[in-house]
Order: C-alpha cells, then sequence, then structure tokens
C-alpha cells in the first residue's frame, strides 16, 4: 500500500513549535538540508537538533550520531526529518519508533512504504516525499 500525506497533519506538525531532529544535517553548506532546517527554526519557530554520523553541530546547535543520543542530551523529539537515500531511511524511521517521536518526515525524493507503515503502526505521524519548504506557503505558514 502506498502511503498518501494527510494535508491536516502537515499543517499540524508544520504549525506547532517544536523539538526537530534534523538527519543528514551537517555544517555542509553545499547540502539543502541546512536552508530547510534554517527555514524551520526562523521562519516556523522549531528547534532544530542537527543528527548525522559524525555528531557534528549545525546552524550553531550541537549535533548528535544518533536520535537517541539526541534525545537522552535534550528529552523528546516532536518531529524526525529525514534528509538520507531511500536504501537507509527504514533504519532511521526504526530509530525515531525507538526514540519515541511524534512523527517522521521523509523529505523530497524519499520514499519507504513499509518504513512508513512501522510509523504508523507503532503510532507515529508519517509525511513522506515532500518538503516543508514546498508544504508551509499552502497553510499560509
Amino acid at each position: 500500500m502506498t502511503h498518501r500525506n494527510d494535508p491536516e497533519t502537515m499543517r499540524r506538525l508544520l504549525s506547532t513549535p517544536g523539538r526537530w531532529a534534523v538527519v543528514g544535517l551537517s555544517g555542509n553548506p553545499h547540502r539543502v538540508a541546512p536552508g530547510i532546517a534554517a527555514m524551520l527554526r526562523d521562519r516556523l519557530g522549531m528547534e532544530i537538533v542537527p543528527v548525522n554520523p559524525r555528531g557534528e553541530a549545525a546552524l550553531g546547535e550541537p549535533g548528535h550520531r544518533t536520535l537517541a543520543d539526541a534525545t537522552a542530551a535534550g528529552g523528546p523529539i516532536d518531529v524526525v526529518d529525514c534528509f538520507v537515500n531511500s536504501t537507509n531511511v527504514g533504519a532511521v524511521v526504526d530509530q525515531a519508533i525507538e526514540a519515541g517521536a511524534g512523527a517522521v518526515w521523509l523529505q523530497l525524493g524519499v520514499v519507504d512504504d513499509a518504513a512508513a507503515a512501522r510509523a504508523t503502526a507503532a503510532g507515529l505521524d508519517v509525511v513522506m516525499d515532500t518538503c516543508p519548504v514546498i508544504e508551509a506557503p499552502r497553510f499560509g505558514l
């Protein structure tokens, strides 16, 4: 079954300030993640938590190697925003479930229906194959 994004879920996630772990966010300015994370922080008021394999800081925020590390350091994660390849996102979704995150947002081009189904079954909200920068204006944000 193919996952379908719920507009109300997207609106709620984007309009409610929360703690967003951005997996794949590092200090590399040539990647797309820093710009999107900055928009989430600066325009929508989200707390940004960088998560990457090296635990690099980004956007002036301390980085973490795993979602478990990020949760242990600062408390629950509301949304896990995934800037990883579709072939690797299933493991990130499983970590989000284990960490007790409230939602997973798989970025534009990132698709894994099985991972989305696992997250949904575990009670997480799921958004897949779209970007907050695209969706926020649709809701006047």
